[in-house]
């Protein structure tokens, strides 16, 4: 777990909604259950928790979706991001923020899987899948080639 103490900022898409947080993160998991799947769209998602209090929406209001009696998940009402969900742990209100909501994610890497028994995906973080910063060339030769193709179609029927 990440033990650096100073502020996290995020929010959603379009920016209708920001958060702050502050304090060292009590949890950075990865997440595979059924809910986080079905209401992120996500095969797994990664979360940071904070204690209420020390959480701030400094921006907007989110929308509220009770996915069970003692939990509530937020989103953007405007552009529909997935922003956290936010229920009782131990006692306590906790709220996690979904990682790639953090203004800068990257410092904030998962250290466990939970409800790794319902995952979808055989092993969703395998270091050893190929990695690709961008669509594949294939796709885009293809996609260049069928416009070439119709257009070239197209001017044929024209010029019949």
């Amino acid at each position: 777990m990440n033990d650096n103490p100073r502020k996290v900022a995020g929010g959603c898409h379009c920016g209708a909604v920001r958060y702050e947080a502050t304090g060292t993160p009590l949890y950075i998991p990865y997440c595979h259950c059924e809910t986080c799947r079905k209401t992120t769209g996500a095969p797994v998602v990664a979360f940071i928790m904070f204690g209420e209090e020390n959480v701030l929406f400094t921006k907007g209001e989110r929308k509220i979706y009770r996915s069970s009696p003692t939990v509530k998940r937020t989103f953007c009402s405007d552009c529909g991001t997935p922003l956290s969900y936010e229920g009782d742990w131990g006692g306590n209100t906790i709220i996690e923020f979904y990682v790639s909501t953090l203004d800068d994610p990257e410092g904030f890497v998962p250290d466990r899987h939970v409800f790794y028994g319902e995952r979808i995906i055989p092993n969703p973080t395998d270091q050893n899948l190929c990695a690709q910063s961008r669509r594949p060339m294939v796709m885009i030769v293809h996609g260049w080639l069928a416009s070439l193709f119709q257009a070239s179609q197209q001017w044929s029927r024209m010029s019949s």
